[in-house]
């Protein structure tokens, strides 16, 4: 399985950001693999964004419930990270991954083994 980020690279503050997984090698509707997102930052390390499973059901930290979305398209196996309200804190090497057992714990990054290269976001106008 294959893993590639897309999206903007910079972004203006209050803006919504909109990142998009593309998946190759294998399905995002796979029983029971778990897809996520995740960021670095230096100020706060690995941080993660949220997460989406096989059948569709969303999963995200509560300091983020407000203002994250995940959203995919089966047809062309990806998956989309939405982050509304956006600061310079929001600047971070953004990534996805796909968890590496069936049915894991969404937020615990230790149990994702394959992710993508990452890309840079920068917030700021």
């Amino acid at each position: 399985v294959q893993l590639a980020e897309s999206g903007p690279a910079l972004v203006q503050p209050s803006q919504t950001l909109s990142l998009t997984c593309t998946v190759s090698g294998g399905s995002i509707s796979a029983e029971y693999y778990y897809w996520t997102w995740a960021r670095r930052s230096p100020r706060v390390g690995l941080e993660w964004m949220g997460a989406i499973t096989w059948s569709g059901a969303t999963y995200f930290p509560p300091a983020l419930k407000s203002r994250a979305s995940i959203t995919r398209d089966t047809s062309r196996n990806q998956f989309t990270l939405h982050l509304t309200s956006l600061t310079p804190e929001d600047t971070a090497i953004y990534y996805c991954a796909r968890s590496t057992e069936e049915n894991p714990d969404p937020g615990d990054l230790a149990e994702y083994d394959t992710w993508g290269q990452g890309t840079q976001v920068t917030v700021s106008s």
